[in-house]
């Protein structure tokens, strides 16, 4: 009996004869044969995100500065509300602790869309330089819904600093301020590394929704592209997820760095 793996050769080569000299190699590789099977995609498709790469890469410089500046928005706003969580009370602990919530169990492109279309955020003149109304609503909005999340990273931090801690602060005559300031938040900034690490990949991933009140950040200078050459889809979604995991990858193991190098030695205050 013949080897079936020999036929599908004999018959892939038979095919090829009468077929084009790429659609020869694709069936020789679809029977096992030398051609380069592992290589993803149409050589004239790469060519078109070659060509097209400028393009994306200024999508990618927008989504790598809304990232930083909705992630440096989520801390400024962030940190505080979870000190409030912490120490505070009343009526302000309760209205931080509700705006968190609601933050929080609100769809992302829900918070976008109210920022943009009904809340009606200006556009930013900076002088040199403006910031469109679509960047701005795209900034708040991220910068508010993780500023929810950051909240709850340093409320964790903060609470995991031993109330001795704190007492001992205050017996050699700090203040309450103080001896969270000086005492508490160094350690709890150090404890919250690996937290803020998550978060900060979660908004990376998350600038791609932006396009919903059209922001051309790169996932939607993708959508342009491989929209105006349907063929060459594969190859820019390709392109831009090695983009990401670039950027993912790259602040991963520099937030790994400071986790290592500020990390709190292990012995002491726990």
């Amino acid at each position: 009996m013949s080897d079936p793996g020999t036929l599908a050769l004999a018959a892939a080569a038979s095919v090829a004869t009468d077929l084009p000299a790429g659609d020869g190699l694709a069936a020789l590789a679809a029977a096992g044969g030398s051609a380069d099977w592992w290589v993803v995609g149409e050589p004239a498709d790469w060519g078109f995100v070659r060509r097209n790469a400028d393009y994306l890469g200024v999508g990618a410089l927008l989504t790598i500065g809304l990232t930083f500046a909705s992630i440096l928005l989520g801390f400024v706003v962030g940190f505080p509300a979870g000190a409030v969580e912490v120490y505070g009370d009343g009526l302000l602990k309760r209205a931080v602790s509700t705006v968190g919530i609601v933050l929080r169990g609100t769809p992302i492109v829900v918070i976008l869309i109210v920022m943009y279309f009904v809340v009606g955020v200006p556009q930013i003149n900076l002088g040199v330089a403006s910031i469109s109304s679509a960047m701005t609503a795209g900034i708040l909005g991220l910068g508010l819904r993780s500023a929810a999340y950051q909240s709850q990273i340093f409320r964790a931090s903060l609470s995991s600093v031993d109330e001795g801690q704190l007492e001992a602060g205050r017996s050699i005559g700090l203040s309450r301020f103080e001896a969270v300031r000086y005492v508490v938040v160094p350690q709890a900034l150090r404890r919250s590394i690996p937290g803020f690490q998550n978060e900060f990949t979660i908004v990376l991933k998350d600038t791609s929704i932006v396009f919903a009140i059209g922001l051309a950040e790169l996932l939607t200078r993708g959508y342009d592209l491989f929209s105006e050459q349907t063929t060459a889809v594969l190859e820019v979604i390709l392109f831009i997820s090695a983009i990401y995991f670039v950027l993912t990858f790259t602040t991963n193991r520099a937030l790994d760095y400071l986790g290592d190098r500020y990390a709190i030695p292990e012995g002491e205050s726990a």
